[in-house]
């Protein structure tokens, strides 16, 4: 070893001769037995996995949410357990092992580190609850790797009889990659759950060119009726504020009723407006 890494084994470093002791104390810290990274430094999801590894003697296999990290998923927390596939079964705090077999094809290496594929992953992932947390981190992983559900099926048939099966089935029906964030997914699983028609995302919306001038977070196609989720950015960005006037004026020119859903709204309250909005826009088709 002849130049440390950010993380780093510390028996490694010293019979290197990288380090003495006394440094390694005085200018690192422990993030998991014998692997260390530099004192203060608050350390990513992907550095986190990494130091897992290396615990792991670089035996272990990165899975679940950590591998969806890995793969690129958006709105993860730094902070969550790495999971791993290891034979120890006694991990230090911050680690959660798995005694899991893993098809040799459902394998891929990222930054040099074992992960379970992007599929595999999935299968993983979908198993669990409760089913709308699941669901939001489905719609993210498969956002991010672009994998479809037959993908996601295909493994669960080689995997016949494992536990969760019938839950992953549940998921893989209401996974939709389109969600652009956890809060999208909440919204669109909260419309299905109180029996709307399920919402296209992501609509495409044309000028009278043809030329696709704006996308909608979801809504009814046939009925000009959209739901949109405003984040805080709609709110502290005043240029995002001032295009989003424009755009909502823009659209109802064009005849869309579009219902914009805040942090602050009741699922109730959405849903109520929502039925208003295809109720008057039904009536006047009629």
């Amino acid at each position: 070893m002849t130049s440390l890494q950010p993380i780093f084994i510390g028996s490694e470093a010293i019979a290197g001769g990288v380090l003495r002791e006394h440094q390694l104390r005085a200018r690192y810290r422990a993030v998991f037995p014998d692997v260390y990274a530099p004192k203060g430094a608050e350390l990513t999801l992907h550095q986190r996995a990494r130091a897992a590894w290396l615990w792991s003697h670089r035996e272990g296999v990165l899975i679940g949410l950590t591998a969806a990290g890995l793969h690129g998923s958006k709105w993860l927390d730094d902070g969550l357990p790495i999971e791993l596939v290891s034979s120890n079964a006694r991990p230090p705090c911050g680690i959660r092992t798995h005694d899991w077999a893993i098809h040799p094809e459902e394998l891929t290496r990222l930054d040099g580190m074992p992960v379970t594929t992007a599929q595999r992953t999935a299968f993983d992932i979908g198993r669990r609850r409760p089913t709308r947390t699941t669901v939001a981190r489905m719609d993210a992983l498969l956002r991010a790797t672009g994998i479809g559900c037959e993908e996601v099926a295909a493994v669960a048939a080689r995997h016949r009889g494992a536990r969760g099966l019938r839950q992953l089935e549940s998921v893989l029906d209401l996974v939709d990659p389109g969600a652009q964030s956890p809060k999208e997914s909440w919204l669109r699983l909260t419309l299905i759950a109180a029996g709307f028609p399920r919402p296209r995302t992501q609509i495409p919306v044309r000028n009278s060119t043809g030329m696709t001038t704006y996308y909608l977070d979801m809504g009814w196609e046939d009925m000009m009726v959209a739901v949109e989720y405003d984040g805080d950015q709609h709110r502290t960005d005043r240029w995002q504020y001032t295009k989003d006037v424009r755009r909502l004026e823009e659209l109802e020119r064009m005849g869309w009723i579009v219902i914009r859903v805040l942090a602050e709204h009741t699922a109730d309250d959405i849903l109520l407006r929502v039925r208003d909005a295809l109720a008057r826009r039904a009536s006047s088709l009629r």
